[in-house]
């Protein structure tokens, strides 16, 4: 720990594991704790979110845990008023939330679609909704959205529906990142390539003969020869969301091991 987010309050939308180990949401939160931050771990799930508090507690961090729809607007105002009652503002937000559906459009159904759309670009729109005005409040704050290398290559997987909508959290970073940026409210967003996280054992392990088969394919895509892990990209969200990133806003980052550089590597 360096301290790099002392003082700070981090809220995390997303910060369960869907599985066993460590997801990007949950290794985000402990990193922000571990950095100096407290830290509000939202999830769907509220055992996922008392999991990760209890992790925070355990290394003598400061967390709350909290259970939110972020489908829901009033399920996240009243996370963000939890919050700031209890930790008594927010600086940093985290937007982890998100869902795959594979198919194009003839294959996917209008639920799967709506899914995406609620998942992946709504929780951007509706926990801004929620956190900017409390930032403004304090002076102002950074937010973190995850999106997908997926927003601009093709990745190989037939999912129409998460390029469309993770495209659009790309774009809808750089309008935060714009509009606020007088205020004193940095957006800058994270472009995951291929993570070994519990997510892709439940979402994306169908499109192979086995898990230990997909592990490799995906292994073999990556040109520095192996998946990424959930650290990675929480090391990349905290350097984002600290003062060592001050003069950095609207930027999509590629956290992928080099594969948006490599047409070979893209399937």
């Amino acid at each position: 720990m360096t301290g790099r987010l002392a003082g700070k309050i981090a809220i995390v939308f997303g910060a369960g594991s869907s599985g066993p180990g460590w997801g990007n949401g949950k290794a985000a939160a402990v990193a922000y704790a571990r950095e100096g931050a407290g830290v509000a771990c939202i999830d769907l799930n509220q055992a996922a979110a008392d999991e990760t508090a209890a992790i925070i507690a355990s290394e003598g961090g400061t967390a709350i845990a909290l259970a939110a729809d972020v489908t829901k607007q009033p399920s996240i105002d009243a996370c963000v008023a939890a919050t700031v009652a209890r930790l008594g503002r927010i600086d940093i937000l985290h937007n982890n939330v998100g869902v795959t559906h594979m198919g194009g459009p003839v294959e996917l159904s209008e639920e799967q679609y709506q899914a995406a759309l609620d998942l992946n670009l709504g929780p951007v729109y509706r926990c801004s909704k929620a956190v900017i005005p409390e930032m403004l409040k304090g002076g102002g704050g950074a937010i973190v959205n995850i999106s997908s290398i997926a927003a601009i290559r093709w990745v190989g997987y037939p999912y129409f529906a998460y390029y469309a909508t993770k495209a659009a959290v790309n774009q809808a970073t750089v309008a935060l990142a714009m509009q606020y940026a007088r205020q004193g409210i940095r957006a800058n967003c994270i472009m995951p390539g291929l993570i070994d996280t519990p997510m892709i054992y439940k979402q994306i392990s169908g499109q192979y003969a086995s898990a230990d088969e997909m592990v490799a394919a995906r292994d073999a895509l990556v040109p520095m020869g192996k998946m990424g892990t959930a650290w990675d990209i929480a090391n990349a969200a905290v350097f984002l969301a600290s003062d060592e990133a001050k003069f950095i806003t609207g930027v999509c980052l590629p956290v992928d091991g080099g594969q948006t550089c490599s047409v070979g590597a893209m399937g």
